[in-house]
């Protein structure tokens, strides 16, 4: 979007400036696929444009509404617009591009005419958790504004709290992380659970609806009670098992009831690279120790790659995306199985890994044995080993940095002890007379 009103305003410079510019084409309207990198490979990473094709019909995106007021010479309504694009970071550049008088039109360092206006902030909510911190740290990357809040900035279960926040930072988007999380104690604090889960969401989305403020919330694969012998998708039945999962169905009902225009996400089983407590990560660590590790053989879920299902949101957030969604990467397979894979492709011995039914965990609350998801309004996440060999590479990535600080540190630490040791010699020889 940012990129395309650069184009539509250089295009109607030129044409002040005499050129005949008869119109500008909107590129890759159905989307492309391995743009990012340049169709050097064959990956199937798929971006959409102004229509997006992984759903059953043909999805109009934000860039679709956009074409629309730049075509009818409407004001541009996008909060995204105030905010420069990824092009422009300060480290892209050597030297910052200019005008020059001779050029006919010139994409200035500033941009288009919208930067620098005050832009409205997507309000994450859960600044203590896994995904409220991946959420900030990739609308950073995406240069969009917002605002990472914590219980005390806004309690959600608190009308007053949340009116106060709303009214403070006038957002035009609202990202819902927080909520109980943990799932066998739920089973002995019912209330609690309520309140975060279920009280707090529908007041969030009051509030989101009176302010005309656009909410994603998120649900869980285990509203689901596991009976189904294909993955589950959107329109399928609820029917929760436990605590959690009865607390996440009511939320979901809650939050459309009040605010229909709201985006409810099911998801399940996160993995990242930021999060050093989630099951992939704990599993190659213990692997590559030499340690066991033991997962369940007999639940199947669908894991996701937390930085593909933020970008995803992010994505159905700008184009103003509502109802229940599922997204997961692609591919199912038990705990065990997981495990065993991303053993695999990070090259780790998986030979101490236990396969276990889930009888022998001594699990509270029950679970149910498959819970994958699938989408019927479009898979949007990429496939689950792609999403692990990603996850894998920047976990590498981070080692290897890390050592290589260490080795640095050890360095001048030696460097320093050699000084030390040059200036006491020299004091024992001027002592000496030598």
């Amino acid at each position: 979007m940012r990129w395309l009103l650069e184009i539509w305003e250089a295009a109607q410079q030129s044409r002040d400036n005499g050129v005949d510019v008869r119109a500008v084409t909107v590129w890759a309207l159905l989307g492309s696929f391995d743009w990012n990198c340049l169709v050097t490979a064959n990956r199937g990473y798929y971006e959409p444009g102004p229509l997006d094709v992984r759903s059953p019909l043909p999805r109009p995106t934000a860039l679709a509404a956009m074409m629309r007021e730049l075509s009818s010479g409407a004001p541009l309504s996008h909060p995204v617009l105030r905010a420069q694009g990824w092009w422009r970071r300060p480290g892209r550049h050597l030297c910052q591009p200019v005008a020059t008088p001779d050029a006919l039109t010139s994409i200035s360092a500033d941009g288009h005419r919208l930067v620098g206006i005050e832009a409205a902030p997507i309000l994450i909510l859960g600044a203590t958790g896994t995904l409220g911190q991946a959420f900030a740290r990739i609308c950073e990357k995406r240069n969009l504004a917002h605002r990472l809040l914590s219980r005390q900035d806004m309690d959600i279960a608190d009308a007053d709290s949340v009116e106060r926040a709303l009214a403070k930072y006038k957002p035009w988007a609202v990202v819902n992380t927080c909520g109980y999380v943990r799932v066998d104690d739920a089973e002995n604090d019912i209330e609690r659970c309520e309140r975060e889960n279920t009280f707090g969401a529908a007041t969030l989305a009051a509030a989101c609806a009176r302010h005309g403020v656009h909410l994603t919330t998120f649900s869980s694969d285990l509203v689901f009670d596991g009976r189904n012998e294909r993955p589950y998708v959107e329109s399928d039945e609820v029917n929760p098992l436990n605590v959690y999962g009865r607390t996440k169905a009511a939320a979901e009902r809650a939050v459309l009831d009040n605010h229909p225009g709201a985006l409810v996400v099911r998801t399940s089983a996160f993995f990242g690279p930021w999060d050093k407590h989630n099951f992939v990560t704990l599993a190659l660590e213990a692997l590559e120790r030499g340690d066991p590790f033991v997962a369940a053989s007999d639940m199947t879920i669908t894991p996701t790659y937390v930085p593909d299902l933020v970008h995803a949101c992010l994505d159905l957030a700008v184009d103003r995306e509502a109802g229940i969604w599922h997204l997961a990467n692609k591919g199912e397979l038990t705990w065990a199985e997981l495990a065993r894979r991303a053993a695999e492709l990070a090259g780790v011995d998986a030979a101490r890994l236990e396969a276990r039914p889930a009888t022998e965990f001594g699990f509270t609350a029950a679970r149910p044995a498959y819970s994958s998801l699938h989408s019927e309004r479009g898979a949007l996440l990429p496939a689950l080993d792609d999403a692990l060999r990603r996850y894998i590479a920047l976990r590498n990535a981070d080692r290897a940095e890390r050592k290589a600080l260490e080795q640095e540190a050890e360095g001048r630490q030696q460097v320093a002890g050699g000084d030390s040791q040059a200036e006491a010699d020299e004091v024992e020889a001027v002592q000496s007379g030598t």
